[in-house]
């Protein structure tokens, strides 16, 4: 999957960061997957439903179809209008998480958090079959979708709060330039961890 271009809107007294939905396509696919079963289990339940009559279990198989029915939908559009963004200014770092039906804010002060770092996906312990029998039903294939699914961001810094994860799907490619936007912008105030250092002077060696 392309993901979309990161886009910066430099504005006169902050950065804002537009990092979209960066949701993978098997994530995507899995979520239709879902919502489709459930669906299906709710339609189940709405048809056992009816004909709706003064019967406890016909009201109850109602009431659980509509709950269904909403819990697919949300989880499905909630996802698929996912949207991250991050906003500079001389005085916080803010992360915004937006759904079809919710909005997250969260700011933090550049002098309470510490360094900036880039972890990428997870380390995991490779699945015993792995290499063995070509792996011919995907067993490590699946749990990298499982890791993908319940990554919450690949870069992150420590706050009071505990670590802060953010930028979902921002591979080191672009991570990379993303960071170079953030230091022109924020200066001293956001300090990096010591993996920066290798990871930009790679990339301004590859550009020479």
């Amino acid at each position: 999957m392309k993901n979309k271009s990161i886009k910066y809107y430099w504005g006169d007294h902050n950065l804002l960061i537009s990092l979209g939905n960066r949701t993978n396509l098997r994530i995507l696919a899995l979520y239709l997957i879902e919502f489709i079963i459930t669906s299906g289990m709710a339609t189940l339940f709405l048809l056992q439903s009816f004909p709706l009559k003064a019967n406890m279990l016909h009201i109850a198989s109602g009431i659980g179809a509509a709950i269904l029915y909403l819990l697919a939908a949300n989880r499905f559009l909630a996802r698929m209008f996912f949207s991250e963004s991050i906003r500079l200014d001389s005085m916080t770092i803010t992360l915004i998480r937006k759904t079809l039906f919710s909005k997250q804010v969260k700011r933090y002060y550049w002098f309470n958090i510490g360094l900036l770092h880039y972890e990428g996906k997870m380390k995991k312990t490779d699945h015993p079959l792995k290499g063995k029998c070509y792996d011919y039903f995907g067993f490590e294939t699946q749990e990298q979708l499982i890791q993908s699914l319940h990554h919450p961001g690949n870069l992150y810094f420590d706050s009071p709060e505990g670590r802060v994860f953010f930028a979902s799907g921002v591979y080191s490619w672009d991570a990379e330039e993303m960071v170079q936007m953030m230091k022109l912008y924020a200066g001293p105030a956001l300090r990096l961890g010591p993996e920066w250092e290798e990871m930009l002077a790679f990339q301004e060696s590859g550009d020479n």
